[in-house]
C-alpha cells in the first residue's frame, strides 16, 4: 500500500504541472510570445493530467471556445478518473 502514496503524490504533482501549463500558455498568448502547442496541452491531459487541464481551462479561461478542447479535455478527465478507479479496485482486491 506504500506505493499507493507515491502514485497519488505523482498524480497530484502532474495535475498541478498541467494546470500551470495552461496558465503559462494564457500568459504567453496575452504577451504575444511563443506558445505551448495545442497538441502538447491535450497530450498532458490524456497522460493523467485531465483534472489539471479542466481546472486550468476554467481558472485561466483558456481554450474554452475551442471545440476540440471542449470535447477532448473532459474526455481525458473522465478517462483519467476511470483509470484511477480501476487501479484502486485492483489494489483493494490484492
Amino acid at each position: 500500500m506504500e506505493y499507493f502514496n507515491y502514485i497519488a503524490i505523482s498524480l497530484v504533482v502532474w495535475n498541478v504541472v498541467t494546470f500551470l501549463l495552461y496558465g503559462m500558455d494564457k500568459r504567453r498568448a496575452k504577451n504575444n510570445e511563443w506558445r505551448i502547442s495545442e497538441a502538447m496541452l491535450i497530450a498532458y491531459a490524456f497522460l493523467m493530467g485531465g483534472v489539471g487541464s479542466l481546472l486550468g481551462m476554467s481558472v485561466f479561461r483558456h481554450k474554452t471556445k475551442h471545440l476540440k478542447f471542449k470535447v477532448l479535455i473532459p474526455l481525458a478527465a473522465i478517462m483519467n478518473v476511470g483509470v484511477v478507479v480501476y487501479v484502486l479496485r485492483f489494489i483493494v482486491q490484492s
